[in-house]
């Protein structure tokens, strides 16, 4: 299932034995364009901390109560390794974060999720991680700095990322919902990050190898719409684009400036 990355901010944040805070954005990677984090306000309760939260560690989604409930405890959480809020996620926190909890490194092979296409939670499958099977470095980027990024299509300026749409199961981002406001009368529409030629952090930009007027003809997204497969299907047949249920996906290839 397909759920906006706005709608969970805020949710609660529940541990096997009690609350620890509520999700304040994500963390995702520009290599498989994938939520790798979880950041939860956790109050005074580990102030000054950043706390991030692996999608391993996710129970289920109540949509509901506005819950998030987390197979961990409060305390292996107060005991994870220490970030402060004010440092960048280095490449050794992530490394001490997952030898502490015991998942698979999810850089440790070349899919989505190392060496396994989905989250795979059957320790007997997991895979030791070693020096050799790292086959690509992470770059995290924060959707809360990304939002608002420009919109360049080949023929010019067409919108800005408004928010991101999260396939529950794997916990990739499947579409960047883009607001056109000022160019299409503030229609709202998806694009794939398959579909990105590059991004320029930079320049906060991204750019698309479409025109305006394919992007303007293209399916109108809202954000009360529940995104079904006919709508999906549609929206890929108007870019002349297989879709990712057909099957895997070439890799995203890119650094800051160059193409995917």
């Amino acid at each position: 299932m397909l759920i906006n990355a706005n709608t969970l901010i805020n949710y609660k944040l529940n541990g096997n034995d009690g609350e620890i805070g509520h999700v304040k954005e994500f963390y995702f990677d520009d290599n498989h364009w994938t939520i790798r984090y979880l950041i939860a306000d956790t109050g005074n309760w580990l102030f000054d901390r950043l706390v991030l939260i692996s999608p391993y560690a996710l129970a289920d989604v109540d949509k509901e109560k506005k819950h998030i409930n987390l197979n961990l405890s409060k305390k292996q959480i107060e005991e994870s390794p220490l970030l402060s809020s004010d440092k960048p996620v280095s490449k050794q926190f992530e490394e001490n974060y997952y030898k502490y909890y015991g998942w698979p490194v999810y850089w440790g092979g070349p899919y989505m999720w190392g060496h396994f296409e989905n989250i795979n939670h059957d320790r007997e499958q997991w895979v030791e991680p070693q020096e050799k099977t790292k086959v690509w470095d992470p770059h995290l980027r924060s959707t809360h700095d990304v939002t608002g990024h420009a919109i360049q299509a080949s023929d010019g300026e067409i919108g800005h990322v408004d928010d991101f749409i999260l396939d529950e199961k794997t916990w990739a981002i499947r579409y960047i919902v883009v607001d056109t406001t000022g160019w299409l009368s503030g229609k709202k529409v998806l694009i794939s990050p398959h579909w990105i030629d590059r991004i320029s952090w930079e320049e906060s930009k991204v750019f698309i190898n479409l025109t305006k007027e394919m992007i303007k003809a293209s399916p109108e997204y809202t954000d009360d719409f529940l995104i079904t497969r006919s709508y999906e299907t549609g929206l890929h047949k108007h870019y002349n684009r297989p879709g990712y249920w057909h099957g895997k996906p070439d890799s995203f290839k890119h650094t800051s400036g160059e193409k995917l």
